[in-house]
């Protein structure tokens, strides 16, 4: 048996840990640029991080101006107030935006990067500290930034071993006033990972395991998922369930259904999680047919025969569905079919197939 692994990051996990575990802020220095986004401030997140700096005699500037999908521009104004205000530590809290959006600003904060996309980053990056509030990304464990792309008109991702956080802390306590919507589409981006990732061809028996552990607490989740009523401890399974998928991601990366998503994010505005699992069932539909044991194992990880049961079980969680003709269409199979993800699957889709599936999932049909 061959395979490799790696994901360095510390991580803290239960009720009120980042209060409880104040002095492992301590060695990261005197001041922190806290990255985040409105919701920190009510729920309960970005009060917890600042009694713990304060505890330590630690400074703190907030930085809440990341929007959904983090642009070059909001991450180059973070660059440029971590290096004004000191920063010796970013501290990231919020869904995959801040926290994808706070490791390029802990790159900007010690480098230049005139074209950010094309840059080839060195390790010299500011220490993060991670506080997730969503369960989907799962970025508070990958090496992944991933921001709007205006030039070529998608999403894209940079990549850099020292964009890992050194700690991260999961607490399920700051879900509890997440919208239906949020919940649901972060759950089908935790999804995603975990099934992409055991079609990487990167994927190895330790990936696996706990893409297989990720997609058995998912599916046990369904319930909560479809009624809206959730638990603090469906919470705490949730975030639990995401870590584990990203902890898949940052070894196997992803593949096609991530490369498709993105012109639907981009041009119509779809929530990243929706935009996966709107695709999610297409997608194996054609897996299924020219990898059908590996399939078989993927969707039984999670609980399910085929993909029309998949497609069943997410039905009711995504509602109507987004109708795009078929013009505009072929030309997101085309932007897909350059994308590098699209290698990274073990099996191979040409542009008439990522059409196939987005013909599928959200063609027009009048």
């Amino acid at each position: 048996m061959k395979f490799g692994y790696y994901m360095p990051v510390k991580l803290v996990c239960g009720r009120d840990c980042v209060r409880e575990n104040a002095a492992l802020f301590a060695p990261f220095g005197k001041n922190a640029l806290i990255v985040t986004g409105k919701s920190s401030k009510t729920n309960g997140a970005l009060a917890d991080a600042e009694a713990a700096l304060s505890s330590n005699g630690q400074s703190s500037c907030v930085y809440d101006k990341i929007p959904p999908n983090p642009t070059v521009a909001s991450v180059r104004e973070g660059g440029r107030l971590a290096r004004e205000f000191g920063a010796e530590f970013i501290i990231a809290i919020g869904g995959g935006s801040p926290m994808d959006a706070a490791k390029a600003i802990a790159m900007l904060a010690r480098q230049e990067a005139e074209d950010i996309f094309s840059y080839a980053p060195s390790d010299d990056v500011l220490p993060m500290i991670h506080i997730p509030t969503t369960a989907g990304t799962g970025s508070e464990v990958t090496p992944y930034s991933i921001l709007t792309n205006d030039e070529k008109q998608t999403k894209t991702s940079i990549s850099n071993p020292a964009f890992f956080p050194k700690l991260a802390f999961l607490d399920g306590k700051y879900m509890r006033s997440l919208p239906q919507d949020t919940t649901v589409y972060t759950a089908m981006d935790a999804m995603s990972h975990a099934m992409e990732g055991m079609l990487s061809v990167r994927a190895g028996a330790l990936s696996d395991a706990l893409a297989k552990e990720s997609l058995r607490i998912l599916r046990a989740e369904l319930p909560a998922l479809t009624e809206g009523k959730y638990s603090d401890d469906d919470r705490d399974a949730l975030l639990y369930a995401s870590t584990l998928a990203g902890m898949v991601i940052a070894n196997t990366g992803t593949c096609a259904v991530h490369s498709m998503g993105y012109s639907l994010t981009y041009f119509h505005g779809a929530p990243h999680g929706r935009a996966n699992g709107l695709l999610l069932p297409a997608f194996f539909s054609v897996c299924e047919e020219r990898a059908p044991a590996r399939v078989k194992e993927i969707l039984g990880a999670a609980g399910f025969e085929t993909s029309e049961e998949l497609a069943a079980a997410l039905s009711p969680l995504l509602g109507e569905r987004e109708k795009i003709d078929g013009e505009k269409l072929r030309a997101y199979a085309e932007k897909a079919s350059v994308n590098k993800n699209i290698k990274n699957c073990r099996v191979h889709f040409s542009e008439e197939d990522l059409f196939r599936v987005l013909k599928n999932s959200v063609g027009d049909r009048q």
